[in-house]
């Protein structure tokens, strides 16, 4: 029997869909497949799983409990409801860093003018507020670079508490949404990175689970 069998991780995966007005959002490319194959090997360990998604086109897993929201803010109440009860929170969501700042219930028409301005609020950084919540959880996080991708991730682990952070870069050819084989660097806080090339999520999931299993101890 696996000695950790029974640890209660809390996933999110997906997109965050923020509403403009009825009919339009600001969102990302985000399909949730990482976040829904990581609840899948945690769940295969013997783990208790809570998965937290926005928006997504995949089906939930079996056997764990699916909590689906919509916008940043939703996803905000549903992580800190239940990080109190869990003992690795893994944030696989690619949350929108805005909002509109006024929603509109009525569709905006076109602007007689060339151009149309929206005005965007900041969304709350989940999982830096909960890093300041942290006690003895294991925070994992995930970052998308464009360039510098290791060291700004770096700056990330450091300044929001975090245990793990997981790492893709995109770039005209490396495209890390969706499926396919992918390449992902895991940085440790103790030291020490390890580097993935061309592997399916569902390897890097089991990969990453066992990572992190090494260091929730019994």
């Amino acid at each position: 029997m696996c000695p950790l069998k029974g640890k209660r991780f809390l996933i999110t995966a997906g997109p965050t869909i923020e509403p403009i007005d009825p009919v339009r959002y600001i969102s990302n490319y985000s399909t949730g497949s990482m976040g829904y194959e990581l609840a899948k090997a945690a769940k295969r360990k013997g783990h208790r799983v809570i998965l937290v998604s926005g928006p997504s086109p995949l089906n939930p897993p079996e056997g764990v409990r699916f909590i689906p929201v919509v916008t940043a803010l939703d996803m905000k109440r549903e992580v800190f409801r239940f990080f109190k009860s869990a003992d690795c929170l893994i944030m696989a969501a690619a949350v929108s860093d805005f909002r509109p700042a006024v929603f509109s219930k009525k569709k905006l028409k076109k602007h007689r003018s060339r151009n149309r301005q929206l005005e965007l609020k900041r969304n709350p950084d989940i999982l830096a507020g909960l890093g300041r919540r942290k006690g003895g959880r294991i925070l994992v996080g995930y970052s998308l670079e464009t360039e510098n991708p290791l060291k700004n991730a770096g700056k990330k682990l450091r300044s929001k508490n975090l245990d793990f952070i997981a790492v893709n870069k995109a770039s005209k050819g490396s495209n890390p949404f969706g499926r396919g084989e992918k390449d992902v660097s895991i940085i440790e806080r103790r030291g020490g990175i390890t580097r993935i090339k061309k592997a399916s999520k569902q390897k890097i999931a089991r990969l990453f689970i066992d990572l992190i299993e090494a260091r929730l101890g019994p």
